[in-house]
């Protein structure tokens, strides 16, 4: 296996499918990179079992092959040559000759046999869409992902394809981000998949906000997204997740009209002396006018007012002032919606301009 090539045409690739490499991993290929050449191609493969990362370079191979070498090594070493450095690379005596200029590298390989492969993908639907409007549906929900949660299947994002339809849910139980966009998917009935929250991470991670296409393709266990000479491919999570539609308050109930950013910039004052651990706001409504009132352990108190359009009943409610401020700063529209029916009842947020995406916060008790 031999080829020659420029450092930046390398690193680019590498930095991308780096995200798969294990750091602590439990077989020694698991922290290598598949490197394969052939017909003019060459091919770089990581994975961690969940997920795998592929990325293609078209290009000259002198000598055919494939060889796995330490991931991370190997990005250093680009990394670390001159901009217009030019990298030679040859396998021999399982070794890994790496050169530029005067300086060389030897490199410890693991036969291509030992590198791990997910199973094949068996396609279930296919669609396209562009990489901004995926990025997008991505961004706004993915932060109400669980974390670690022993309810495995809160641990992801949800995506549901249906005719010309791609919507994301994303919950922890405390709160949940709704989000759809239509799309290309021609199909007549409705699929429900659930990405784990790495794969979610290093998606969005490698998503550009252009208008170039994704293709996703679902299968039974994995879902696959190809673009720009890249393919990520991750397991699904086995679960139901739960029904969105009933956790959604019905519309109705007592509107609040505010400017965005203001209660943005009202809710951090508010929490500056709010319980560290709990993060608990208490929001009191009365006409036209908002108060956030916070406490901590040392009795210090934060009193704060701002004024919005409410003409509704006059309504008391706790609540995490980290979720609220979450779904405040992935929109940038000026106006916000919130609706509650009671002090035991959830927020329903939205962005009148926006009406593609919603948000549901659970009170809390304070």
């Amino acid at each position: 296996m031999k080829f020659q090539i420029d450092k930046e045409t390398l690193l680019n690739p590498l930095q991308q499918i780096i995200g798969a490499v294990e750091k602590r991993q439990t077989m020694p290929a698991l922290s290598n990179v598949l490197l394969r050449a052939s017909d003019n191609l060459l091919t770089l493969t990581a994975t961690d079992l969940e997920i795998e990362l592929v990325s293609q370079i078209a290009m000259v191979i002198d000598e055919t092959g494939e060889i796995t070498v330490p991931a991370r090594k190997l990005l250093d070493i680009c990394k670390s040559l001159p901009s217009e450095a030019n990298i030679s690379f040859t396998v021999k005596d399982n070794k890994a000759l790496v050169q530029s200029g005067r300086s060389r590298f030897s490199l410890a390989t693991l036969a291509a046999n030992d590198f791990p492969a997910l199973d094949a993908i068996n396609s279930v639907y296919e669609f396209e869409i562009t990489q901004k409007t995926l990025r997008d549906i991505i961004d706004k929900t993915a932060f109400s992902m669980a974390q670690q949660d022993v309810r495995y299947y809160l641990n992801g994002l949800m995506l549901e394809v249906s005719s010309n339809n791609l919507r994301a849910v994303a919950t922890d139980g405390h709160r949940l981000a709704y989000c759809e966009k239509e799309t290309s998917a021609d199909i007549s009935d409705i699929k429900q998949v659930i990405l784990p929250r790495k794969g979610v991470l290093e998606l969005v991670r490698l998503l550009s906000d252009s208008d170039e296409t994704a293709k996703i393709t679902l299968g039974s266990n994995h879902l696959q997204v190809e673009f720009s000479e890249l393919r990520l491919t991750s397991k699904l999570i086995d679960g139901r997740f739960p029904d969105y539609n009933r956790v959604m308050p019905a519309d109705g109930g007592n509107i609040i009209i505010a400017d965005r950013d203001q209660l943005r910039q009202a809710l951090i004052r508010a929490s500056i002396l709010s319980n560290e651990k709990y993060r608990g706001i208490r929001l009191i409504l009365g006409k036209n006018l908002i108060k956030l009132q916070a406490q901590n352990p040392d009795q210090e108190e934060a009193d704060v007012e701002l004024e919005v359009v409410y003409d509704g009943d006059d309504i008391e409610i706790g609540f995490n002032v980290n979720y609220m401020l979450d779904v405040l700063n992935v929109c940038n529209s000026d106006t916000v919606q919130a609706a509650l029916r009671d002090s035991n009842s959830s927020f329903l947020i939205t962005y009148p301009d926006q009406t593609d995406c919603k948000y549901v916060i659970m009170p809390m008790r304070l």
